[in-house]
């Protein structure tokens, strides 16, 4: 039997890594500015992470959810501390996908609707409800177009208020930082205006956090820069360093009933081990505040070497901490291809020419720096 072939794949097998670096089968060591696609929030192989997981799964690494998990409890009280918000539900399942889609089942299970708005350029998962709330015709099959989702511009916020108005939206889903959209950032004003609309209107409002999430912004969450609140929050990737997890935090507004959610692996003891180690380094190790430092320094820096000439094909930069878009006037695939087999650097891709910027939140100053010289020897 072969793999079933859905990926183009870079003839690069990696055998190991440590913080922002990774080592390919044949020892030869590489940058990572992509982080597994935002999944490594903490660094490779952290020596308390391993721990956590090595004791854990010498213990117990699985029962079923029809009994007591007390992992499950302090999980839930550690990232309602961390993140600010002590006073909502967690729900824990597999992954970024299966999040938005108990997201979006709880929302339309409390006011009964079906309609969904979401942005253009949007990505929510490959899965049933949300693979149609995703942007992008190439990846919804015939029996997911069901025509549930309207798709609106980003930060114009007419077209929302108009939909919104009608009274028959179920829910808004939206990255506050879009990333295969090409690391574009929702206002402020937007946000806000959404909130209240979705108030007046009794519409749920749901901020997949699954990438721009977990500290990557410079905040804990990236709808925090805007002050706004949301009902539902979808989060994945960095909550456990590469084990598969995700959770959906849910607002007080909502009651459990019986039946209505459910999962089979989410909240196994191992990757709640997993995902308390997660909490741990990010609090004793300042990653949120790193991320927004280093962030902002790879942010003014890429920004003046473009304005100085020193960047030739750059034409912008943007992001907010450690989630970094590169826009060239050029496709992207030279340049990414060069970056890693000539300069030994991981980075991610967004469109055809963007190149984007996921990093381990540990990043330091002098790897960013590296990184800023390597793309220039590219360019």
């Amino acid at each position: 039997m072969q793999l079933f072939d859905v990926y183009p794949l870079f003839d690069i097998a990696i055998d190991k890594g440590k913080g922002c670096r990774v080592w390919d089968d044949n020892g030869q060591e590489y940058l990572d500015l992509y982080g597994g696609h935002a999944v490594i929030s903490i660094g490779h192989a952290h020596p308390h992470y391993v721990e956590a997981i090595s004791n854990q799964v010498a213990k117990l690494g699985f029962y079923s959810n029809s009994v007591q998990n007390p992992l499950q409890k302090q999980l839930a009280a550690r990232l309602g501390k961390a993140c600010g918000y002590d006073d909502y539900q967690l729900f824990l399942i597999n992954s970024g996908a299966e999040a938005n889609e108990n997201a979006l089942k709880l929302a339309s299970f409390y006011n009964g609707r079906t309609r969904i708005l979401s942005a253009e350029k949007a990505f929510h998962g490959r899965t049933s409800l949300a693979v149609e709330a995703t942007n992008n015709p190439k990846i919804i099959a015939p029996i997911n177009n069901n025509g549930h989702v309207t798709y609106l511009p980003l930060n114009d916020i007419k077209p929302w208020e108009e939909e919104i108005q009608k009274g028959d939206v179920c829910a808004v889903i939206l990255e506050c930082i879009q990333g295969v959209g090409g690391i574009r950032i929702a206002d402020k004003t937007f946000l806000q205006s959404l909130r209240n609309l979705c108030n007046a209107h009794n519409t749920i409002l749901i901020f997949d956090e699954i990438q721009c999430g977990y500290g990557r912004s410079g905040k804990f969450f990236a709808h925090q820069h805007a002050g706004v609140q949301p009902d539902i929050i979808t989060v994945a990737k960095g909550i456990c360093n590469g084990f598969p997890m995700g959770g959906v935090l849910i607002s007080p507004r909502f009651e459990p009933v019986y039946g209505q959610l459910g999962t089979t692996f989410g909240g196994n003891h191992l990757g709640c081990a997993g995902a308390l180690a997660v909490l741990d380094v990010i609090e004793e190790e300042h990653l949120v505040e790193n991320a927004a430092k280093v962030g902002q320094f790879l942010l003014d820096t890429l920004t003046a070497e473009m304005k100085a000439g020193n960047l030739p094909h750059v034409v912008d930069v943007r992001g907010q901490g450690l989630m970094i878009g590169i826009e060239l006037d050029i496709p992207y695939k030279e340049p990414r291809t060069r970056l890693i087999k000539e300069q030994h650097c991981f980075t991610g891709c967004s469109g055809t020419n963007v190149i984007r910027l996921l990093p381990p939140l540990c990043l330091s100053m002098e790897e960013a720096q590296m990184f800023i010289d390597k793309l220039k020897a590219v360019l």
